[in-house]
């Protein structure tokens, strides 16, 4: 039963990520305002995070390089935080929506690192 329950956690866990990857890719050019100016690169950013979450996604439910994975995608959420999030919180338009998604890949980031620790090495 335990592997069962570890293998659905996992599966959801991941889930989002795989959809949310999918859609960087479908829809790179809708999200490229996204990337802030200072970052070189633009559209490039949003396909690269895309494809990574996919990947990641995968290894996280085969279990196949599944810590490497949580580890990338809490280092992604990291520097969505930095880059993208906080600049927002300074400005009133976008506070809020910033700050919602400032805790959201917070929380993210957390469980990431919480299921790298349940891969073995």
């Amino acid at each position: 039963m335990e592997k069962v329950l570890s293998f659905v956690g996992r599966f959801i866990f991941a889930l989002p990520f795989l959809l949310f990857g999918a859609n960087h890719l479908m829809s790179a050019d809708q999200m490229a305002p996204m990337v802030p100016a200072y970052i070189p690169g633009g559209v490039f950013w949003i396909y690269f995070t895309g494809a990574a979450m996919i990947l990641a996604a995968l290894a996280i439910i085969t279990g196949k390089q599944g810590r490497a994975a949580c580890f990338g995608l809490a280092v992604m959420l990291l520097v969505f935080i930095v880059a993208v999030h906080s600049p927002g919180l300074s400005n009133p338009q976008m506070k809020m929506m910033s700050m919602i998604n400032l805790l959201k890949d917070t929380a993210l980031m957390g469980a990431c690192l919480f299921m790298a620790g349940t891969f073995k090495k």
